[in-house]
């Protein structure tokens, strides 16, 4: 198995030297993950479509000796709850090397916009640049992101 299986997991971008974020990996690229150096994975998707998870993704991770954070993010309904969540995790893992992934890289990149417009002040443009490569939010995600930025940040719409 080769390290290049790391850029072939669905929608995969490389962030910078610690982050990527991407959509749901099979177990082959998990390990392909470990093996990269990667020392934390959260998944922002659910456990309840076989289409878009693993049977033991937790268990797999931490065999790997990877630290595995689940925070499961309905994708019709996401919440500042699980955002809260999101930015703890991030700032937990500040200088770890890490995996963030949801089924599509959608969840994904819009909370990795989220935390760089809200946490590190990025410009909203800025931010979001990389979701916008990847998808364009349905009006579920684009009221959720203009309600969090109002209320975090009193930014504009992205």
């Amino acid at each position: 198995m080769s390290s290049a299986q790391v850029a072939e997991i669905d929608n995969y971008h490389p962030v910078d030297d610690r982050l990527s974020t991407a959509g749901q990996p099979s177990e082959a690229q998990l390990r392909s993950l470990a093996r990269e150096g990667f020392e934390v994975v959260v998944n922002l998707a659910l456990h309840d479509d076989p289409r878009y998870s693993l049977s033991d993704e937790p268990g797999l991770v931490k065999s790997l000796g990877m630290l595995y954070v689940r925070i499961p993010v309905r994708f019709d309904a996401p919440t500042e709850e699980d955002l809260q969540a999101y930015f703890s995790t991030m700032a937990e893992h500040r200088g770890r090397k890490v995996f963030v992934h949801c089924a599509a890289n959608k969840r994904a990149t819009a909370f990795l916009g989220l935390y760089r417009a809200i946490k590190d002040r990025w410009a909203v443009d800025d931010a979001f640049a990389l979701m916008r490569r990847v998808w364009e939010p349905d009006a579920v995600w684009a009221s959720f992101i203009a309600a969090m930025l109002d209320k975090h940040r009193g930014s504009a719409v992205p």
